[in-house]
């Protein structure tokens, strides 16, 4: 079993290293990432760091069973860069892992430190028929 907390911690390390980058040219290079375990976390960091700035009610990262993957970020409907195949199947283990969202669907709180302040993002994970999704809601 993965340690859960480790997890946790990088995302918040790496939304610190990313705070002051581009948010989206990062989002679109983690898919050529060797590690794609820390592509995923960096993925996460990313994802929450530009719903904070960009004032995004959510971000929705779902994949079907052909392999399509697709993310939007709700303020005006935008589509952000995919992650890819490979990071994307990190991503759902990894929320998995942080969450402990067994099951086939679930909602839970997720803390994120960012720099010198913090967030809570509401995360919902759904499985049904060929798709998975992941939401991460943000505060208004």
């Amino acid at each position: 079993m993965k340690d859960t907390e480790n997890l946790h911690k990088k995302v918040q390390e790496h939304c610190d290293c990313f705070a002051t980058t581009d948010y989206l040219l990062e989002m679109s290079k983690v898919k050529t990432d060797a590690d794609k375990d820390e592509a995923a976390l960096k993925w996460l960091a990313l994802a929450a760091l530009h719903g904070v700035n960009s004032g995004a009610e959510e971000v929705t990262i779902s994949k079907n069973k052909d392999g399509q993957v697709k993310v939007i970020a709700e303020y005006k409907d935008a589509e952000l860069p995919s992650p890819g195949n490979e990071v994307a199947d990190k991503i759902f283990e990894t929320v998995r892992n942080i969450t402990h969202i067994e099951d086939k669907k679930g909602k839970t709180e997720l803390a994120l430190g960012i720099r010198d302040s913090s967030i809570s993002l509401k995360v919902k994970v759904k499985q049904s028929g060929d798709k998975d999704k992941i939401t991460f809601k943000f505060p208004k």
